[in-house]
């Protein structure tokens, strides 16, 4: 098959575009709004894209609007644009379900930390909290929103970059010194509703 995005329906049953780029890391992206109330979103739309200075991007993707009309940005991408740093929290196997729950649209005064049934911990370097159940957590300073080009009935589709100020590694989920991801067991999206947890580990060592 061959289709060609915004000009043919692909004529499947959803989408299948998600399920082209896999596995994708999942953001678990907590900040505050300048009104000091805490939010928790994830964002499949993430990944690391730089060493020197360590940097990540995730992309608040956009919702259905119309033309003319106002829109609000998502929490996620306002929070660290008006009070300038974010942390991406690891998503575990273990917290999948307060990962889920942190998904769901709800209104901005409401805490999503309290709503997904995860705990604060402070930062050391920046002020959104972290989720004292991720046992890997990465403190960042908002560095640019990029508007992206968006269609006609969408909002609009930002990329936010942040760079890594800050990392927490809990010291259970070291072997030898080494991030053991058969003990992290992280979880990655896939296409549609589908997930992966990382649980088949092997290495293979470059040609130089």
């Amino acid at each position: 098959m061959f289709y060609r995005p915004g000009q043919d329906h692909h004529g499947l049953p959803r989408n299948p575009f998600n399920a082209l780029i896999v596995p994708r890391p999942i953001g678990w992206i907590s900040s505050l709004a300048p009104d000091g109330t805490a939010n928790l979103a994830p964002y499949s739309f993430f990944n690391g894209v730089s060493y020197s200075p360590p940097q990540v991007v995730f992309s608040a993707a956009a919702r259905p609007h119309k033309k003319g009309e106002p829109y609000e940005p998502k929490d996620s991408q306002f929070n660290p644009e008006a009070t300038g740093d974010f942390v991406c929290n690891m998503a575990t196997l273990a917290l999948k379900d307060a990962m889920n729950l942190s998904a769901e649209h709800v209104p901005p005064d409401v805490d999503e930390f309290v709503h997904a049934g995860v705990t604060k911990a402070p930062s050391e370097t920046v002020n959104a909290p972290r989720v004292a159940e991720s046992p890997i957590h990465m403190e960042c300073k908002f560095l640019q929103g990029i508007d992206m080009k968006t269609r006609e009935g969408v909002g609009p589709n930002k990329l936010i970059i942040g760079e890594v100020v800050g990392i927490h590694i809990d010291d259970s989920v070291l072997t030898d010194g080494f991030v053991d991801m058969d003990k992290v067991k992280p979880i990655g999206r896939l296409g549609y509703m589908d997930y992966v947890t990382v649980d088949d580990v092997w290495e293979m060592l470059r040609p130089d």
